[in-house]
């Protein structure tokens, strides 16, 4: 059974991590976002903060009022939220209020993570709503497309043109 999770958990945050490569190509930081219900996804997302000019514009929460609209509720606790990168106390703080039944995250963020790599939010006991996290979830990939985002940034190389590459070959 716990092969059978871990195989769902990796081939959806595959698909998150088709999501974060998106937002690469538009030279957003590329972090990506699906919500699931059961074992469909239901919502993806990924990040458009310099495209919308929204701090807010996180994956996780477009991913997250995604699913709110399909599922025509705000509550979300039979959902699984997908995410490349540990989420940051904004979009841990939402997935608390959407009352988020789950999330897994691929990368941790030492720099801004809410799961316990900066703060853990996440696992603070005295919110109504208590989220289960899994963490680590195909972390070398996931951390490999924003290493290599930055350092392309870093060298001057600005194209949209795959800016780190395809999920296919990395």
């Amino acid at each position: 059974m716990e092969n059978e999770s871990r195989e769902l958990d990796e081939k959806f945050m595959k698909e998150a991590l088709k999501e974060a490569y998106k937002a690469a190509a538009k030279l957003e930081a590329p972090v990506g976002a699906v919500v699931t219900l059961g074992d469909q996804v239901i919502a993806r997302g990924h990040n458009l903060r310099e495209r919308l000019g929204d701090p807010t514009a996180h994956a996780e929460i477009i991913a997250m009022r995604e699913a709110a609209l399909r599922l025509e509720s705000w509550r979300l606790n039979e959902c699984t939220l997908y995410v490349t990168m540990e989420p940051c106390p904004m979009c841990a703080g939402a997935a608390i209020q959407g009352r988020v039944g789950r999330i897994v995250y691929g990368a941790d963020d030492p720099k801004a993570g809410a799961a316990g790599s900066c703060v853990d939010l996440l696992g603070e006991t005295c919110f109504n709503t208590q989220v289960q996290v899994t963490g680590g979830i195909l972390k070398e990939k996931c951390a490999y497309v924003v290493q290599e985002f930055f350092r392309r940034l870093r060298s001057g190389k600005k194209s949209a043109e795959s800016p780190v590459g395809d999920e296919d070959n990395n």
